[in-house]
């Protein structure tokens, strides 16, 4: 059963694309969304489908919107216990843990954050932000924990990506990484692109690349009993940009990688750290990096939101150890 939306255009102060016109009157679908439907014929002009979304729409154009019916998403439904900290109609706030992928790839189809939505959400959640990542507005890696908010609703997701694309969700990470820096505090502010000689992994680049911007923060240093030197830290740490992977990228580029990151920072076993970690037995891969803090408008009600999220156990065991050496 499709649901219709009939829209006529009133009189325009300026040009408007039809995509853009039909996103601004039909809040319930994003423009991504629209432009899906008219290339898939389902947008009417005088019961004549209509293709191009960079039509120019005119004063008593009348059009019609067919949304077909949701498709069951690729991914399953399966019963994966979720930590939520915060839910309504529209949007959820998750506490992941470690080890939780969030969307089905390549060596993960099942099991995932994704996976555990649909079982909570139901249905409603398929088509919102692409078939294979319903709901997702932005992710953790896996061996990342802490805060994550889903869209449960297609304006809640657009409302939700507006933010993120003008930088007004404020995210606060802590990590315990190799050393100390000197300053203690400062700006981190190195492009980042994918790594040619292996693309699993990003890399900092002096040309080219995506801006990105770390602001960081030294809370507390560990050294042993009566030794000069600092071999670790705990930093707090504010994104300006969310690109892929760039705290892990950004600290081990400054020769300071974060503690049990094996792609951006091996941390070899006989070392202090390496036996400390082993002594703990540490989850291979797992960066010691929490997403503390999470903060943004409601993408519907438009109230202010704040998440704080305290470490979770391995952290905090691996924080006494530190403090304990």
């Amino acid at each position: 059963m499709y649901q219709t939306f009939q829209i006529t255009v009133p009189p325009l102060e300026k040009k408007a694309r039809l995509d853009a016109f039909l996103a601004e009157n039909i809040v319930d679908l994003s423009r991504t969304r629209i432009k899906a439907l008219i290339a898939a014929g389902d947008v009417f002009l005088k019961d004549t489908p209509i293709l191009d979304v960079s039509y120019s729409v005119k004063e008593g154009d009348d059009f019609q919107v067919r949304v077909p019916p949701a498709t069951e998403a690729i991914p399953q439904a399966q019963d994966i216990p979720l930590s939520i900290l915060y839910e309504d109609d529209d949007i959820l706030v998750i506490d992941k843990p470690a080890g939780l992928t969030v969307h089905p790839a390549p060596g993960n189809p099942d099991s995932t954050l994704v996976n555990a939505l649909l079982a909570h959400c139901g249905t409603s959640l398929s088509g919102i932000g692409g078939v294979k990542r319903p709901g997702i507005v932005h992710r953790l890696d896996k061996e990342t924990s802490g805060l994550m908010v889903v869209a449960k609703t297609d304006a809640a997701h657009q409302g939700l990506m507006l933010q993120f694309k003008e930088r007004l969700l404020s995210r606060k990470y802590k990590a315990f990484v190799l050393g100390g820096l000197i300053p203690l505090h400062g700006t981190i502010e190195k492009n980042i692109e994918r790594s040619h000689k292996d693309r699993k992994k990003m890399t900092v680049v002096k040309k080219g690349g995506r801006d990105a911007r770390t602001d960081y923060k030294t809370l507390q240093t560990f050294k042993k009993k009566e030794a000069p030197k600092i071999i670790a830290s705990l930093m707090d740490c504010k994104l300006h940009t969310g690109r892929t992977h760039q705290i892990r990228v950004h600290f081990s580029a400054l020769h300071h990688p974060i503690l049990g990151d094996e792609t951006y920072g091996h941390t070899p076993l006989k070392s202090p750290l390496g036996q400390l970690l082993e002594s703990l037995h540490w989850k291979h891969g797992r960066q010691a990096l929490h997403a503390y803090a999470l903060q943004f408008l409601h993408p519907i009600t438009e109230e202010p939101l704040a998440f704080e999220s305290p470490f979770p156990e391995d952290m905090r065991q691996l924080q006494l150890a530190l403090e304990n050496l």
